[in-house]
């Protein structure tokens, strides 16, 4: 007998409960009010429930029928945004959004964007990786994500294809405890070649044999950017670091802005471009996105 219960019978069910009264159910689904008592009825007896108290001389919900209303809700909710993601992706749109994005780019930035993201595609799931140098391309290389935001590679490989986005203050810094930070002046290469500098790491194949940025033969490499903060606020060496992570740091004085030779007055700008696969352009939520944060000041 349950497998006969229609998602009819439960709109149904819904209306009068939040109508209050079958007659009200009836006026909101434009219908007779004996057609609406007819199909809570025969609901009930599928069911084998007593929804409503009728005793009264307006319907009221029994206990039982306040617990399943809560599940008819879930169904008939399921049900429209079923139909209302159908509809998009009958458009075009994309059934699911995956971005992977740069270590290095603001997240706080990417989160303010995902809140306007969800009233533009209140049906479009979005799915994110924050990888860092050549596994921020590698999502969009092997097809599982529709776009990256990437600054960590100088060179694209083939069939990608690049759109600027914004770019990121990148410094270098180092515990206010660490022998680099107590130097005055500009601190020549030679000197930072006697200390570790901590590296981020690759976790893909993209950047074999290459290295970014790095001025020391001394190196400790790591696959984390939370990591390589922690280390750098103990003391266990220098490195490279986004300004907006360490801005706080710096101000409060743990950690020290290095002035170093060959690098201007407060850092670095680092490119952060779009990615994308020649062949498979962005969809209408992903190139939504692109252009909402070509937009955001970071």
């Amino acid at each position: 007998m349950l497998d006969g219960v229609s998602l009819d019978q439960l709109r149904t069910f819904v209306a009068a409960a939040d109508e209050g009264s079958f007659s009200a159910a009836a006026r909101r689904l434009k219908r007779t009010q004996s057609a609406v008592s007819e199909s809570i009825a025969n609901l009930e007896a599928q069911l084998m429930v007593t929804l409503f108290d009728r005793s009264a001389r307006y319907p009221q919900l029994t206990a039982q029928g306040n617990v399943l209303l809560a599940d008819a809700r879930t169904v008939v909710g399921a049900v429209d945004f079923m139909k209302a993601r159908a509809k998009g992706i009958a458009g075009g749109l994309e059934p699911e959004l995956t971005a992977v994005i740069d270590v290095f780019f603001p997240i706080a930035t990417i989160a303010d964007v995902s809140h306007e993201f969800r009233r533009e595609f209140p049906v479009t799931p979005l799915r994110l990786y924050v990888e860092a140098l050549g596994a921020a391309m590698q999502p969009v290389i092997d097809g599982r994500a529709s776009f990256g935001i990437v600054g960590s590679l100088p060179t694209l490989p083939g069939g990608l294809v690049a759109e600027r986005i914004t770019s990121v203050e990148f410094v270098m810094v180092a515990a206010a405890r660490h022998p680099l930070a107590k130097l005055e002046g500009l601190i020549p290469r030679e000197e930072l070649a006697r200390h570790v500098q901590l590296v981020l790491t690759d976790r893909s194949d993209l950047s074999t044999g290459r290295d970014f940025g790095v001025m020391s033969p001394l190196t400790w490499r790591l696959a984390d950017l939370f990591a390589k903060h922690a280390f750098l606020l103990s003391g266990l060496g220098w490195g490279g670091m986004p300004l907006h992570t360490v801005e706080k740091d710096i101000s409060e004085g743990r950690l020290i802005e290095l002035n170093i030779e060959d690098i201007p007055p407060g850092g670095l700008k680092l490119p952060m471009s779009a990615v994308y696969k020649v062949d498979a352009p962005p969809g209408p939520a992903a190139r939504w996105m692109i252009d909402r944060l070509k937009q955001s000041s970071i």
